[in-house]
């Protein structure tokens, strides 16, 4: 099972990437864990500057911005 922790203050991008993530997972079958850390202490203790921001298996994969659908779907399948 994949760790997923998607960081940022609750804004509509956050929101929106946590739905990413949760369709990317289902289509591609993939179980994940994921907790939204909106602690402003803790996302930047992660080194993230820019929000919203995707962390895999307690690696930072994005930052900044959302990502594109399949790159979520490549994260989680580990490519």
């Amino acid at each position: 099972m994949k760790q997923v922790k998607v960081l940022g203050t609750g804004c509509a991008k956050c929101k929106a990437l946590v739905d990413m993530v949760k369709q990317a997972s289902e289509q591609g079958g993939i179980a994940i864990e994921l907790e939204k850390v909106e602690d402003m202490a803790r996302i930047v203790a992660y080194g993230v500057l820019g929000t919203p921001a995707l962390m895999i298996d307690g690696k930072v994969v994005h930052s900044g911005s959302l990502p594109d659908p399949k790159k979520i779907a490549a994260w989680l399948q580990g490519n």
